[in-house]
């Protein structure tokens, strides 16, 4: 790969490069974000503040622990507070810088990513520039993290379509969620004005990748078809080299200023990309030939916003193991309570720096270490609504809660994207809700694909919607794509609920196999 110096040696020669966009590039983002200058000072880092005394009395308050015994010091490096509002803006300035030093990346290509939010959210800053960006979000969001990014002015495609397809039906469940989800990409594309030719010429292997889940190879594959740029933020080496070459350098120059080195302090930081604890260790190797970086993960299952769980983990290019001073699974559950604790103190953090500040009190208490440096990679402002700052709907209902208020909903609304029930299952519903079935309405699916992936709502579902401040009942097969169609509603303000486990829960309950139930949809 081309270094970022060598690139701009080459700009003077190389026809291809946007110069006008570099100048920008360089004026309206590159100079607003962390560096190190040529004397060796530091530009526009972020801080770096001693939170020991806050940790602490957090774990006394929070959890009943008191640590103050410890001889411990803690830092936090306050990443939410760099121009974009995370430590993802640091790559992500790298791989763009040398994209258009090389001319890879001109103001007439498209940006296509796989991201879970921040990385995507500081491509955003592009938008000023006058480049488009698409991001591929192969996860159930928070809202929060959807808003920051379309607020960004980001082009989002959702591939979390939840088809769910049941069991006992003739069809294969893989081919049935790849050939719908494609579907609905194409659809986003037109939306987003694109010609769709080149997308289905490529139908076959996007289907492929879809089915495999592949979503970064989709993102490639994607630039490839347009001929635009993939920054590939999972494989690109730039992204560990800017936290070695910067991130790191900075942290030791603030740490010097205070009395300290990281020849002896430990960092802490989640995993998403593995780019940061990557980086990171290899500064810490080469300047102090010692293992320095703690990796923490959340437990199997959990869902924590932007960050993999080990199993997850392994297999990516970045995670290397072997360079960690160690690895620790880490309850997200537990350390939830940190999220709101610090935001009520008026301290900016998201949930990944929740997660990391637990693992660090888990090590003090079992004394492993005494001087931490934890990475804080956002801010809180995406994940104010699990921090309690707000009152959320209740997004999903149990079948006895939805028997209880049958009352209160208009309607019952069917709402699947690729299967809708037959007479016998239509029936099925209305009596196991205790309603006629007349209140079953059903969306066709590819409204519902529509609704989900396009971020508006179609006319189709909006014709079924009941008028003023009625309440809605959404049912799909076992409850996923219900559940994210009702809090896309709900974020509209329109009220509406999924019934959990879907019409496979009372399909089990009454002894029907779903294909008895079901048919394929529009």
């Amino acid at each position: 790969m081309t270094s970022v110096g060598e690139s701009a040696a080459l700009g003077a020669t190389n026809p291809g490069i946007d110069h006008v966009l570099l100048g920008e590039f360089k004026a309206k983002i590159e100079s607003r974000i962390p560096r190190i200058l040529s004397d060796r000072s530091l530009s526009n880092p972020t801080p770096l503040l001693d939170i020991t005394d806050v940790l602490l009395s957090a774990a006394k308050e929070e959890y009943g622990l008191d640590l103050s015994s410890k001889k411990v010091k803690v830092y936090g490096k306050f990443e939410g507070k760099v121009l974009g509002g995370s430590v993802k803006t640091r790559p992500a300035v790298q791989i763009v810088r040398e994209a258009i030093s090389s001319g890879t990346l001109t103001r007439d290509k498209i940006v296509f990513e796989a991201t879970s939010g921040n990385f995507g959210v500081s491509l955003g800053l592009l938008k000023g520039l006058g480049l488009r960006v698409v991001a591929l979000v192969s996860r159930r969001l928070q809202d929060g993290v959807l808003q920051a990014l379309d607020n960004s002015e980001v082009m989002t495609i959702d591939l979390d379509v939840d088809l769910c397809p049941a069991p006992g039906l003739s069809i294969d469940a893989d081919t049935a969620v790849a050939r719908g989800v494609a579907q609905s990409v194409r659809g986003r594309l037109v939306e987003f004005g694109l010609d769709v030719s080149p997308f289905d010429q490529a139908r076959k292997e996007v289907e492929g990748l879809l089915a495999r889940q592949d979503v970064i190879g989709l993102a490639k594959l994607l630039a490839r078809v347009y001929e635009g740029f993939c920054p590939e933020q999972y494989e690109n080496e730039l992204n560990p080299v800017s936290h070695q070459t910067v991130t790191g350098p900075e942290i030791d120059a603030q740490l010097k200023e205070v009395g300290g080195t990281l020849a002896d302090s430990d960092v802490v930081c989640t995993f998403g990309t593995g780019g940061t604890s990557t980086g990171l260790s290899r500064y810490i190797k080469e300047t102090y030939g010692r293992k320095g970086v703690r990796v923490v993960f959340p437990l199997a299952g959990q869902d924590v916003a932007g960050i993999r769980t080990r199993e997850k983990a392994s297999g990516l290019k970045f995670y290397l193991p072997d360079s960690y001073l160690g690895e620790h699974e880490t309850d997200f559950q537990a350390a939830s309570a940190l999220l709101s604790h610090f935001f009520r103190l008026g301290l900016d953090i998201g949930e990944s720096s929740a997660l990391a500040l637990y693992a660090t009190l888990q090590l003090v208490n079992y004394g492993a270490g005494e001087k931490f440096v934890v990475v804080l990679a956002d801010g809180a402002q995406k994940y104010l609504e699990r921090a309690g700052q707000i009152e959320p709907r209740k997004a999903e209902v149990s079948l006895e809660e939805a028997r209880s208020n049958l009352s209160a909903y208009d309607s019952i609304i069917w709402t699947h994207g690729m299967f809708t029930p037959n007479e016998e299952g239509i029936n099925l519903l209305a009596a196991t809700l205790g309603c006629d079935p007349t209140k079953v309405r059903i969306s066709r699916t590819r409204d519902v694909q529509s609704l989900i992936v396009g971020g508006e709502i179609p006319k189709g579902i909006q014709s079924i919607l009941p008028n003023g401040r009625s309440k809605v009942l959404l049912v799909c097969m076992v409850g996923g794509t219900s559940l994210m169609a009702a809090k896309f509603l709900n974020a509209r303000g329109i009220d509406a609920q999924s019934l959990k486990g879907g019409i496979m829960a009372l399909a089990a309950s009454s002894g029907k196999p779903p294909a008895q139930l079901l048919k394929q949809g529009d």
